[in-house]
């Protein structure tokens, strides 16, 4: 695949990056812990059956420059202690407000550097989760793990917890860029690190790679693909790095060793799209490559594919998502909210007796309508509007005119061969993925809202 350099040109504005929508810059302060709770109580009723369960982890050793996450940089096993102690009370409050017949499809615990914490209380909270709840068959429970932070031991000790599925933040392979971007390097090879965790039956590995980086050249990301591809993890992500200053002022920094252009940035993402589909992976979405075997990849080919703040999942494993730990966001039908934005205040409220939520937002009819409408767009690269009206009792023709939509705003996206449709169907091409943002604005009844501010697509 190749991308014209008019595209690039034409397509890299600033949108969002559609991890859910409305963008989590659209919550609102109003929005509270007694608003969160009786959503919680409204989730049992409305919407997937399934739980997903989101634990945050903030602790980091050291604060990588490129991050966009919550973080909490320290090496104070004290406070991870009281934190740890805090979640365990935390998912004790929030399960009663939980219907007994619902079970749990996906675990995922993210941060910050979740294996920042010893093993052992990570079992305390797994033990919590798999005593307070029941499990579908073959439930997801996954770790981002930092590999500079990694060895047999531990990883030994998450397959015990019932862990299936390590995602482990490589970045970049060389020393050079990991240096520039304040990333630890791992004192075990990568190569070492996946075949510890693939001896466990059952356990499934993730690399991610970040492009777009400080000393990073098309050619020299190649090489760490073709490295990536032979050492076969089950999924590879590269991720664009995004480019937020003034959300985050660390990444200010990285202006001095200076960035990738946005061409440089789309050669990366070719030749790693023709790398990894010449080795036999399947591309997903904008960023994520899986084998043809993964349930993701059936996933796509049956267009069920989903996805939440935590990456892609599929339909079996899709459920309303409840977040504990600080600055965790639930995702439940009706509602987003959001956590507590620091430990110290986090700490407080769950001593205190009660979780805090600072912000959230509730969705409208419309907007959870059009949240489908992306979802479809950014997931399946398809859109069927008879099948979206049939979820949401709508006939194609209500759908559109509710969304004040036509026709003409695809066509400059036809004409730039980006996709296809007809009376029904929108079907977007492979050169398309690459601006799936772009494509998704087109349904965005918020877009061009003054006071919000994105990274650019490229």
């Amino acid at each position: 695949m190749k991308i014209p350099v008019d595209l690039i040109e034409k397509y890299n504005v600033p949108v969002p990056r559609y991890t859910s929508y409305p963008p989590a810059n659209f919550f609102e302060d109003t929005f509270g812990t007694a608003d969160y709770l009786a959503a919680v109580e409204q989730s049992n009723s409305e919407g997937a059956s399934n739980i997903s369960i989101y634990i945050h982890v903030p602790f980091c050793t050291q604060l990588c420059l490129y991050c966009g996450c919550n973080t909490h940089i320290t090496k104070d096993r004290a406070l991870m202690r009281r934190y740890v102690d805090a979640l365990k009370t935390e998912i004790r409050m929030i399960r009663p407000k939980l219907d007994r017949s619902r079970k749990v499809s996906q675990i995922h615990w993210g941060g910050g550097t979740p294996n920042a914490l010893p093993a052992a209380w990570i079992g305390e909270v797994m033990e919590i989760l798999s005593s307070e709840f029941d499990f579908i068959d073959k439930a997801e429970i996954a770790i981002e793990c930092n590999p500079a932070a990694l060895d047999e031991e531990y990883i030994a000790r998450l397959a015990a917890f019932g862990f299936n599925r390590i995602s482990m933040g490589v970045q970049d392979f060389r020393e050079e860029v990991l240096n520039a971007v304040h990333r630890e390097v791992p004192t075990i090879p990568i190569e070492q690190l996946v075949t510890m965790i693939k001896s466990h039956p059952g356990m499934s590995v993730n690399l991610d790679f970040i492009y777009g980086l400080p000393f990073q050249t098309a050619e020299s990301f190649a090489d760490t693909m073709a490295r990536a591809i032979e050492i076969s993890p089950d999924r590879l992500v590269t991720f664009s790095y995004a480019h937020v200053p003034w959300v985050k002022k660390a990444q200010q920094k990285l202006e001095e060793y200076g960035l990738p252009s946005a061409d440089e940035k789309v050669k990366m993402f070719e030749s790693a799209w023709l790398q990894m589909k010449a080795a036999g992976y399947v591309p997903i979405g904008l960023d994520h490559y899986a084998r043809p075997e993964d349930d993701m990849t059936k996933a796509l080919e049956s267009r069920t594919l989903h996805r939440n703040f935590q990456g892609y999942c599929t339909r079996e494993t899709t459920g309303q998502v409840y977040a504990f730990g600080v600055t965790g966001i639930s995702q439940l039908e009706n509602v987003y909210a959001q956590n507590a934005r620091t430990v110290k205040e986090y700490l407080e409220h769950i001593d205190g007796g009660a979780p805090l939520v600072v912000k959230g937002y509730r969705l409208t009819d419309t907007e959870k309508i059009i949240r489908r409408i992306i979802n479809e767009i950014m997931c399946n690269q398809y859109l069927s509007w008879s099948r979206i009206g049939g979820e949401f009792n709508q006939t194609p023709g209500q759908l559109k005119a509710l969304l004040h939509f036509s026709n003409e705003k695809l066509e400059p996206f036809v004409a730039d061969k980006l996709l296809e449709y007809n009376d029904d169907e929108i079907v977007i091409s492979d050169l398309g993925r690459f601006v799936l943002r772009n494509i998704a604005a087109v349904f965005d009844i918020h877009i061009g809202d003054p006071n919000r501010k994105f990274s650019k697509s490229v």
